[in-house]
């Protein structure tokens, strides 16, 4: 019994792998190209772990992904590797393309030729499971009830695009070749490991280090706002029991405007580390908007609840705190991943004085 995760280096997979073999003696491969945003050291912790394989390498690689598949024989593949920030989509589309669309064509046929040479119980009991996101549903308005896993695909960003694409490979390799599917669309995730080009690791490191906090347009963006760990365990859940080919929509149960969450960031460091020179929101900076900026997301996660019983465990005060400590007691990782070229994208999207 053994898991392939794709993208387990990253933010949310770095998460999962961490807290599946903390629950569990099943072994995991985790294959991850380590491009800017995947990081060794987020699982330091299992160095020396049998049961933790670690392989770098490109979904893309075909002959790579056939020999995984064929050393290990994985029960389930959960799929996380993906370009997946907004800003980075804009400025370079094509490699959004080639890891998103490409990346999962390549992993779902390596997955259907893995999958039909199984037989009996190894058969049956084989899953594939398309971790998503709800920017495919694109933008409500403030008024819209959220997003159902019904709402039609709408998506208005690059990355969005790439991600819905990708959403309908996997389900038409279900409904075309019979492949046992699942797929989760979660809302904006925030924790522990999160590479600071998003907005609270932005807004944390940015004000520790006494550097404007930049705020797209005016801040007035919603957001449903999901702890890392409560989507870990919601994957857990609909990979455990998931009906086939369905679609999951995860979400927090936490919209809150954008510049709400820098002011909470703000207040948890006054209190948790203040600042002598004052407030860390003195440092709050409107910046121009990005290109075609969503208005509002938001989740309805009642099907999983329905379904699987799964509700988030951390309201977003408690989250955010967790996080917020978490970031404070971390610092040589956070300096770590504050390499050049993370200042050349800082500098080249917000500006020169407000790069982290």
């Amino acid at each position: 019994m053994t898991l392939l995760v794709t993208g387990g280096a990253g933010f949310i997979g770095s998460n999962f792998v961490l807290d599946w073999l903390a629950a569990s003696d099943e072994p995991v491969v985790n294959l991850d190209a380590l491009t800017y945003a995947g990081n060794r050291q987020n699982l330091a912790s299992l160095d020396g772990d049998a049961r933790h394989v670690f392989v770098q390498g490109d979904i893309c690689d075909r002959d790579l992904i056939d020999r995984l598949l064929s050393a290990h024989r994985p029960r389930a593949i959960v799929h996380f590797a993906a370009e997946s920030h907004v800003d980075r989509s804009i400025h370079g589309p094509g490699a959004f393309m080639q890891t998103n669309v490409t990346g999962t064509f390549t992993l779902l046929e390596a997955a259907r030729g893995h999958w039909g040479a199984l037989e009996g119980d190894e058969k049956a009991a084989f899953r594939f499971h398309h971790v998503s996101t709800d920017e495919v549903y694109g933008s409500l308005g403030p008024t819209d009830p959220p997003f159902a896993e019904t709402h039609p695909y709408e998506p208005n960003s690059p990355y969005s695009a790439s991600k819905a694409a990708s959403d309908h490979l996997v389900r038409a390799w279900h409904h075309t070749y019979g492949m046992p599917v699942v797929t989760t669309n979660c809302s904006n995730n925030y924790g522990p490991y999160h590479f600071p080009e998003k907005l609270i690791p932005l807004i944390i490191v940015n004000a520790l280090a006494g550097k404007p906090l930049p705020v797209y347009g005016d801040g007035q963006q919603v957001r449903d706002w999901l702890y890392v760990k409560d989507h870990c365990a919601a994957i857990r859940e609909v990979l455990t029991r998931g009906r086939l080919g369905e679609t999951y929509n995860i979400g927090g149960w936490n919209e809150k405007p954008n510049i709400d969450i820098v002011t909470t960031v703000c207040a948890l460091l006054d209190e948790l580390q203040p600042d002598a020179a004052g407030p860390y929101a003195r440092l709050i900076t409107y910046v121009k908007d990005r290109p075609g900026h969503d208005r509002r997301y938001a989740i309805d996660a009642r099907k999983i609840e329905r379904e699987l019983g799964w509700r988030p465990a951390e309201t977003f005060d408690t989250g955010i705190r967790k996080t917020v400590r978490w970031y404070l007691d971390n610092q040589p990782w956070v300096q770590n991943v504050l390499s050049g070229g993370y200042r050349d994208w800082v500098t080249q999207q917000y500006g020169a004085e407000q790069g982290a």
